[in-house]
């Protein structure tokens, strides 16, 4: 949970909300799992924004990781508009991010004019910054 916190707040921005959890009888049913011990982190990505991202660390029953590579069914991924991809792709690699590639012109479509890349959270989950294209 640090090391995403550090990921999401420190480098990305997000806004810290609250922090929850533990051993609490009403975790155990809504996740179905008995005696469930959840650290659970509520960000958002702007002071404004009515989106919130939750991140869950189950202290117990510890999970296995899975297989989150985009193609997977199941997967999903956040996508994230920036003003500037450039920029952020060349601060976040500096921070050593993960990403697939550098920013790609997007060459038809909505977004046509702009630019696209996905990178990888610290647990392999895939984002994506999008600098939509004029007028879109």
């Amino acid at each position: 949970m640090d090391r995403s916190l550090r990921f999401y707040r420190d480098l990305l921005g997000f806004e810290f909300i609250n922090e929850q959890g533990g051993k609490v009888p009403y975790l155990s049913v809504i996740t179905g799992f008995e005696e469930a011990d959840l650290r659970v982190v509520f960000l958002r990505p702007t002071p404004t924004s009515e989106t919130f991202l939750e991140l869950i660390q189950y202290r117990w029953p510890i999970g296995v990781k899975a297989d989150v590579r985009t193609c997977n069914p199941g997967s999903a991924h956040i996508c994230l508009i920036v003003d500037d991809i450039h920029a952020e792709y060349e601060r976040l690699h500096a921070e050593g991010v993960k990403f697939r590639s550098p920013p790609v012109p997007i060459t038809a479509g909505r977004n046509k004019g702009g630019f696209a890349l996905y990178f990888e959270d610290p647990d392999g989950i895939t984002l994506e910054l999008l600098q939509p294209g004029p007028g879109a």
